[in-house]
């Protein structure tokens, strides 16, 4: 049974791509066959896969508007069981596109559930923001993985990220559920992220996950070399740290 992972925060900058690049390959490596979707513009998740603009010419964007069925937008990586829909900044242009047409919001829900049957997980790498894509990307999702920053206003806008799940789930997706919360860019040095982890856990209690991001220049080096930090750095504390993340994600599926 496939499952569809939203990784979605509104705000830039807090780990998203990096997560979904890096979870991705965790669990590929632990053998499950998945599935990236870049549904960011910036087109970040295909480059940090290695993925060439020149070799995206078939992508998400094409998918999205019917000019490739789903299976001709999906692309190898260097890993066996990890594939991926890159996207480019045709991408952006959509949104406009689409507002006019009929089920706009579940656009990428009938790209990708013809998918399910070839793969244990899809995630999709959302954009920092509370449009047109971001809600195609909730109305295909099982679930929604929630990745924090711990860094001052790391709760600023969340309140509306909730607001916008409550509003998928009461109008597009009812069976829209909160996969998790990741705690990223922690700095153990610092009182700030400590008393971050603590209001985070306040919020969400027992959704957010054990497992703690470091701030770790290794995985910020990673995607500017096309490699996630298994290839980059493997023994790098990032790369351990989201081996555990993969872990525990892994035994919350149970």
């Amino acid at each position: 049974m496939c499952k569809i992972v939203a990784v979605f925060n509104q705000k830039g900058g807090v780990g998203k791509t990096t997560t979904t690049l890096n979870l991705t390959t965790a669990l590929s490596l632990k053998g499950y066959r998945v599935l990236t979707v870049d549904m960011d513009p910036q087109g970040n998740a295909g480059s940090g896969f290695g993925i060439e603009k020149a070799d995206a010419s078939d992508n998400i964007y094409d998918a999205l508007i019917g000019n490739v069925a789903p299976e001709a937008a999906v692309l190898t990586t260097g890993y066996k069981n990890l594939h991926i829909i890159p996207s480019t900044v045709d991408l952006a242009g959509s949104e406009v596109e689409l507002s006019q047409e009929k089920d706009r919001e579940k656009k990428l829900k009938n790209v990708l559930d013809p998918l399910r049957q070839y793969y244990d997980y899809i995630f999709i790498d959302c954009p920092p923001s509370l449009g047109l894509l971001t809600l195609n990307s909730l109305t295909a999702a099982d679930s929604v993985l929630i990745p924090i920053q711990c860094e001052f206003y790391a709760l600023e806008g969340v309140s509306q990220l909730m607001n916008t799940v409550d509003l998928v789930q009461q109008s597009l997706n009812p069976d829209l559920e909160i996969e998790g919360v990741l705690l990223t860019m922690y700095d153990g040095r610092t009182n700030l992220s400590g008393e971050v982890v603590g209001e985070v856990k306040d919020y969400f209690k027992s959704l957010v996950y054990d497992t703690l991001i470091p701030r770790n220049v290794r995985l910020a080096e990673a995607p500017s070399f096309g490699k996630t930090i298994f290839d980059y750095a493997y023994h790098s504390k990032g790369a351990q740290a989201y081996q555990e993340f993969a872990n525990e994600f892994e035994n919350r599926q149970a």
